[in-house]
């Protein structure tokens, strides 16, 4: 009976796939190299700005740096999946390893950043005597450290799962697919959980506050992260859908045709999330407008007195000193 069930369904499975991945062929390469340079530029632009503008003393600016880090190891990986899209997979089974362990831990370290980021801003909204250790060396090192240190133990198993399957880097098999998008739809719901959380009681707070300062920040903050939470959340709710189809849950195939398109087309915009952050400094962040302007001054209209900005004072730690 096992036998016959999987005779009967497993041809229309894979005429499903193909026309699917036929569709994504059209699409995909074209719409990842544009993502891949408008990352470089956007997430590079916004690391220069911080470092010629602003201060790492702001743990604020701590976590945009190592949030436009991971979208820039993200996006670095895109021109690997165009080219498997049309060749084949080139690289082997370790370069299969190594490349979803890198995929996989700029993943989670995006979303452990935000996390924390809105936790900080929590703190410092809500409970800002709790906040105040948050401006020590120590402690933006360490906070660094841990973001990195779980992002990487938590992508360990995805070099594990990976092999080289003759013409394509895939899972080995069904099972560790499964495994691996339910760990990351765990980890996307629970920082969800705590986000929703935040949010609820910064507003609360914020509603009894005149603080123009603070109202910028959190909707800064806030666009970043709902910005990630609408590019991410389809594409994990396909992927779950996904693992249905693929442990026969789902067996007709217009459902499974169904399935493979809605993963192709959330997976293009979970991708095209790396490029869209400086986009949301420019139109939501004030003083990221200021700097900028001041940097294209420079270039562009030759202008010498924007080469002398104010430094900040010794000591200066408060939220002022952040990149909003």
């Amino acid at each position: 009976m096992e036998a016959t069930t999987s005779y009967e369904y497993e041809p229309n499975s894979l005429l499903c796939e193909s026309k699917a991945v036929v569709f994504a062929t059209l699409f995909t390469s074209t719409l990842y190299s544009l993502v891949f340079l408008l990352s470089l530029m956007g997430n590079g632009l916004v690391l220069w700005v911080l470092v010629k503008f602003e201060s790492l003393e702001s743990l604020t600016n701590v976590f945009i740096l190592n949030l436009c880090l991971s979208d820039l190891v993200f996006s670095c990986l895109l021109p690997v999946w165009i080219s498997a899209h049309h060749w084949d997979w080139l690289l082997g089974d370790l370069g299969c390893k190594i490349l979803n362990f890198i995929f996989s831990t700029s993943l989670y370290s995006s979303i452990l950043i935000l996390t924390i980021m809105t936790i900080h801003r929590y703190l410092y909204v809500v409970r800002p005597l709790s906040s105040l250790r948050s401006h020590t060396l120590r402690f933006r090192v360490l906070v660094t450290a841990i973001v990195w240190a779980v992002s990487i133990l938590s992508s360990v198993s995805e070099a594990f799962f990976h092999k080289d399957l003759s013409d394509q880097c895939d899972y080995s098999e069904t099972r560790w697919f499964v495994i691996s998008v339910y760990q990351h739809n765990i980890f996307f719901l629970l920082s969800l959980g705590i986000i929703l959380f935040c949010y609820v009681e910064i507003l609360r707070t914020l509603l009894r506050s005149r603080s123009q300062r603070r109202h910028r920040t959190v909707r800064l903050i806030f666009a970043i992260v709902l910005a990630y939470f609408l590019s991410w959340a389809p594409y994990n709710l396909s992927l779950f859908l996904q693992t249905l189809a693929k442990q026969r849950l789902m067996q007709a195939c217009q459902a499974h045709e169904q399935v493979e398109y809605a993963v192709q087309i959330c997976r293009m915009l979970a991708f095209s999330h790396c490029c869209f952050n400086p986009v949301l400094y420019v139109f939501v962040g004030v003083k990221f407008r200021s700097h900028l302007k001041r940097l294209l001054g420079h270039f562009w209209l030759c202008r010498q007195q924007v080469l002398s900005h104010p430094t900040l004072p010794s000591g200066a730690f408060n939220e002022g000193a952040s990149f909003y």
